[in-house]
């Protein structure tokens, strides 16, 4: 098993990985929690800019809702933006469809790893499974017929 070195050009392609998988995922929260805290880490050490807001592609129960866009490297990533990021950051209209972020080639599972790594966040521990045990019972006092 080789171990990935933590670089911007390896933490950007393992977050285009994990975000790719986190979209199909059956329980994508996990996925979407190391995003986050990847990305919230490269900000505050400079690594990632915020580059502004974009109108959501899908937005849920609003009429209207933002995104910001953030710059990793050679990609591109969306995170829910704050108060501070609407009165700071511009407003980039709607998403440009002509742009795609660079295909990236990793193994979701190395690319958990390496963010795990990086951020620190521990993966959840599955449900333990109980194991079926026979019902027991038991006589309760005399029978008479």
């Amino acid at each position: 098993m080789e171990t990935v070195e933590c670089t911007i050009e390896n933490l950007s392609k393992a977050l285009f990985t994990v975000n790719r998988h986190a979209k199909t995922a059956l329980n994508p929260s996990y996925l979407y929690l190391l995003k986050k805290k990847t990305i919230e880490k490269l900000i505050e050490e400079g690594k990632a800019k915020k580059v502004g807001l974009h109108f959501s592609r899908n937005p849920k129960n609003s009429q209207q809702k933002s995104d910001v866009l953030v710059s990793i490297g050679d990609y591109y990533f969306h995170i829910p933006p704050t108060k501070e990021d609407f009165k700071h950051l511009p407003h980039l209209g709607t998403l440009d469809d002509s742009y795609r972020n660079p295909v990236a080639k990793m193994p979701l599972s190395q690319a958990k790893r390496l963010l795990e790594s990086y951020t620190g966040v521990c993966p959840p521990t599955p449900p333990s499974q109980k194991r079926y045990e026979r019902p027991i019972f038991k006589r309760l006092g005399k029978t008479y017929w």
